[in-house]
């Protein structure tokens, strides 16, 4: 069995390197953290215009996947709503 004494010298970190990756990501992170509030006014935006919050984020997700992946979960949303009797007939 290895000494785990051995695997830490054989590896070198960085400080330099590690602080730069560390301060690129809480850059990254606060970045996100602003686009985020950013989106959450453009919806509250949205609903003063009288839009639905919830359904422009519906779009948003479909918009984003392919047509033969929207068809595709809206058969099976179909499907189970069959199953379980919510739609009309």
């Amino acid at each position: 069995m290895e000494d785990q004494d051995d695997d830490f010298s054989t590896t070198t970190v960085s400080a330099g390197q590690l602080r730069a990756v560390v301060e690129r990501i809480e850059r990254l992170e606060e970045e996100k953290k602003e686009v985020s509030e950013q989106i959450k006014e453009v919806y509250a935006e949205a609903k003063g215009n009288g839009f639905d919050a919830a359904t422009l984020r519906k779009i948003v997700v479909l918009r984003k996947k392919k047509p033969e992946e929207r068809s595709e979960q809206e058969a099976m949303l179909e499907l189970y709503m069959n199953a379980l009797g919510m739609l009309p007939g």
